[in-house]
């Protein structure tokens, strides 16, 4: 019985490892791009 919940617990940390690491290369995971501006006032003095 020890066995048997054994080997599912490894068999489920195994599918989530690929599915994680299969999002992580499919996925979108880039950031969401928006124009900045910045004003910069030069002191010339």
């Amino acid at each position: 019985m020890l066995g048997r919940v054994l080997k599912l617990v490894v068999v489920l940390v195994v599918l989530g490892l690929v599915g994680l690491s299969g999002y992580a290369f499919l996925g979108d995971l880039s950031p969401e791009t928006a124009p900045q501006s910045l004003t910069v006032t030069l002191d010339a003095s």
